[in-house]
Order: structure tokens, then C-alpha cells, then sequence
């Protein structure tokens, strides 16, 4: 069963039960109602008729009978009066105020209802000169029998059509409440691999089911993502990768063609020992990039600033000999003012490749100044290089993706895609400054260890 009919179904069994409760909760306050209105009326035709006979001398029981005849009495109404030793003193139209009913009824105090059969009665004691006498009544109601079956009618007619359009609003307002789920299921169906950029409506972005639209555009946007690095891969390797191994193929189809003079060996095996640091370089880069796309979290611990700063300093030396790299700092008195939560290995890395990016594209000197606030350190490095289009800020972030200006320097367009994995799993904030042909200007911003 769909869950439309589901609930369409549990909606329209929740109304009926409400409908048939306060059904019984009306016809019982109904009857209840009227029982007590002719108990009542019962009453007082006792009391008149004991006033009559016992307190006015003047009439007797013929007369009172005549009386009862001749005025507007309850519907087969029957009357007996007994005096304190159970004699009958007064009895009119009985039929079932026999005297075993008499004598039970008579052994209560004060007021006692009772009923037999379609009647009501009622035994009153009435007092009077010391003496007690016992009146019965019993009347047939046929008002309330009339009313009640009316009552009952009318409720049956109401629960039908209650429930009949308990049904029909329950199915349409559950097709309603289901629409926008099937708008999902409709759209989800309408996504593969090639239409991952496709997203959900959200709704409101308040109740459950823009939640639930929100969390699987959140899953899709992490799936394009795996999606196109597997792309990014298979179309880096096969651009970047194979031409390497085309030149070590070749130059060893070379050394193995032609007897060449030790000399000519080296130089070949040289280059072929270049061509794979160049492999051995992209390889590392891409399973860095790939450990830090699946990465979620890190172990942060306290380390210094300062020391990674110089750290990725020194390595990047190494390649660029001679090349003047100054840092700027103003060491505080305490110098835990220094320390930040992260770890010391990925932000060597990001330090070194924008350090390395400066060296490569500069042939000035490249400085890095610290600034030290009160709760977060900025680090400025800058270099005065070929700088970077403004229109293509947005995309040197992205992996394998390079400035159209640098084209004729080696490298693979993974560096700064690194560098701001790094940063965002260290929560810090990168800006970028850059004038084309003027110098460019990172900044980066951590908050202290406080």
C-alpha cells in the first residue's frame, strides 16, 4: 500500500473514532437529559397526589380519581399509595406497581427511582402528622423514546457523510502532503552521472521534507565533487602522465637501437631519471590532493606558527638556491602568542607551495611578513611576479587548473587546490591581491590557540 493510501486511510479511522465518540458523548447526555427532566415530572405528580389525598380532608379517593380523569396526566400513568404498615390506600391503573413491587421499592428512604419494563416510576415518602406514606408513580415516556429514535437518525446520517467526506479530504489532503515527495522522487529519477549538477527544489528550508531535499543536494554536491576529481584524474593522466612515459620509451628504444658511447648512455639515462621525478613529483601531488579530498578531520594539536613558516621556507631553498626569501616578524613577549591548533605537515605544505608559486613566477625576493593580533595571526606573503588575471580568480583554485599567464612554467595546477584543502580543514581564511605583471599578495588568516 502507498504511503497516500496509508495515511489517507489511518486519517479517515482517526476521524470516524472521534465522530462515533462524540456521537455516544451526545446521545448519552441527550438521553441522560430527558431521564432526569421525566423523573422529575414523576416527582411532582407524587407529590400532588399525596397533597391532595393526605393533606386536603375535602378529597377522597373517588373524588381524586376523578380529578387524575379530568386533568392532563403523564401517558399511562399508575398510582398506589400505602400508609407505614404497606396497607394500599390509593391505587389507580395498576399494571405493574404489583405488591412485591411495592414492598421492595417501600424500603427505601426519601426519593427512589426505579424502572420496569418501557416505564419509569418513582417512590416518594411523604410525612405528614407524624404518619409516613409511601406514593408510587410510573408513566411511559414516549417524547424521549421519540426524541432519542430522531437523535439517532440524525446521528447516523451525520456519521455517513462525515465519514464519507473524511475520505474524500483525507485523499486529497494526503495527494497534497505527498506532492512534493513525488516531485522528489520524480527529479531524483531524472539524475545519473552526467546530470550531477541537477539539485532539488528545497522548499521553505523549514519543515521535514526541504530537509530531506536539502540533505540529498548536499549528497549530490558531494558526489559531483568525487565525480569530477575521478574526471580531473583520468584527464590529467591522460594529458600529463603519458607524455613522460612516451619520452622514457623512446629513449629507451633509442639506447637499445644503436651501441652509444658511455657518454650518450648517461646523458639519456639523465633524462629519462628527469622525466621520472617529474612522474614521482605529479604522483605525490594527486594522492595528497586525493587524501585530502576524503579527509573529514584532522587531529589538531598546539603548534607554532613561526617554525612552519620556516620550515617551508627552507625546503623551497633547497630548490631555489640563492633566491632571497625574507620573513618579517616581531617576536611578542610571550610567545605562546605564536601558537595555533593544527598540524604541522599539511601546513608545511600549504606554506611551501605558495612560497614555491612565489619563487616561480617572481625573480625578486619574496616576503613574508607576520602580523599578530590580539586573537588571530595574519601572514602576508607577497612577491612582485607576473601576478594573476582578474578574471580567472576564481578558477586557480580548482585543480589542474591554471592561470592562462604561466602556461610556459612547469607545474601541474595542483598547488593551490592543496593549499586550500589545507585551510579549510584549519578553518583559516585566504585572501588574494593580484595586479597582472605588478606582484601578487596572499594573506592568511589563523586564530590563536587561546
Amino acid at each position: 500500500m502507498k504511503i497516500k493510501s496509508k495515511l489517507s486511510l489511518q486519517f479517515t479511522l482517526i476521524v470516524t473514532g472521534i465522530i462515533l465518540f462524540f456521537s455516544s458523548l451526545v446521545y448519552y447526555f441527550s438521553y441522560t437529559s430527558q431521564l432526569a427532566r421525566f423523573n422529575e415530572n414523576l416527582l411532582n405528580s407524587a407529590k400532588n397526589t399525596a397533597i391532595l389525598l393526605i393533606n386536603v380532608v375535602e378529597v377522597d379517593s373517588t373524588l381524586l380519581k376523578k380529578i387524575q380523569r379530568s386533568t392532563i396526566s403523564l401517558e399511562k400513568e399508575e398510582i398506589a399509595i400505602t400508609d407505614s404498615s404497606g396497607k394500599l390506600i390509593y391505587s389507580n391503573n395498576i399494571h405493574y406497581l404489583s405488591e412485591d413491587v411495592i414492598r421492595q421499592n417501600s424500603a427505601f428512604t426519601s426519593v427512589n427511582f426505579f424502572s420496569i419494563a418501557e416505564k419509569n416510576g418513582v417512590c416518594y415518602q411523604h410525612k405528614f402528622h407524624n404518619r409516613t406514606y409511601n406514593v408510587m408513580v410510573m408513566a411511559f415516556d414516549s417524547s424521549r423514546k421519540i426524541n432519542l429514535a430522531e437523535l439517532r437518525t440524525i446521528l447516523y446520517w451525520c456519521i455517513f457523510f462525515s465519514i464519507w467526506l473524511s475520505v474524500l479530504l483525507s485523499y486529497f489532503f494526503s495527494k497534497k502532503a505527498m506532492k512534493p515527495i513525488s516531485d522528489i522522487i520524480k527529479n531524483v529519477k531524472a539524475i545519473n552521472s552526467s546530470k550531477l549538477s541537477n539539485r532539488l527544489n528545497e522548499g521553505n528550508k523549514k519543515d521535514e521534507i526541504s530537509q530531506l531535499a536539502i540533505t540529498f543536494n548536499q549528497m549530490l554536491s558531494n558526489l559531483e565533487i568525487a565525480f569530477k576529481n575521478q574526471e580531473d584524474f583520468v584527464s590529467y593522466a591522460s594529458h600529463e602522465l603519458r607524455t613522460p612515459l612516451s619520452v622514457m620509451i623512446l629513449e629507451a628504444d633509442y639506447i637499445l637501437s644503436r651501441d652509444s658511447q658511455p657518454d650518450e648512455f648517461k646523458k639519456h639515462i639523465a633524462e629519462t631519471i628527469s622525466d621520472l621525478k617529474i612522474i614521482n613529483s605529479q604522483i605525490n601531488s594527486l594522492l595528497e590532493l586525493a587524501q585530502l579530498n576524503h579527509e573529514k578531520s584532522i587531529n589538531l594539536v598546539p603548534v607554532r606558527i613561526d617554525e612552519i613558516v620556516f620550515s617551508a621556507i627552507q625546503l623551497t631553498k633547497a630548490k631555489y638556491l640563492g633566491r632571497k626569501i625574507i620573513p618579517k616578524i616581531q617576536y611578542p613577549e610571550n610567545e605562546n602568542e605564536l601558537i595555533i591548533k593544527g598540524d604541522f605537515g599539511l601546513l608545511t605544505i600549504a606554506f611551501k607551495n605558495i612560497i614555491d608559486n612565489a619563487c616561480k613566477f617572481s625573480s625578486d625576493d619574496v616576503m613574508i611578513e607576520f602580523f599578530i593580533l590580539d586573537k588571530v595571526i595574519n601572514i602576508i606573503i607577497s612577491d612582485k611576479g607576473i601576478g594573476i588575471p582578474a578574471n580567472e580568480f576564481n578558477d586557480i583554485f580548482r585543480p589542474f587548473t591554471r592561470a592562462s599567464n604561466v602556461k610556459y612554467k612547469s607545474g601541474f595546477g595542483i598547488g593551490l587546490s592543496l593549499v586550500v584543502k589545507i585551510l579549510e580543514l584549519h578553518k583559516a581564511i585566504i585572501n588574494i591581491n593580484s595586479t597582472e605583471n605588478k606582484g601578487t599578495r596572499f594573506e592568511l588568516v589563523f586564530e590563536k590557540n587561546l
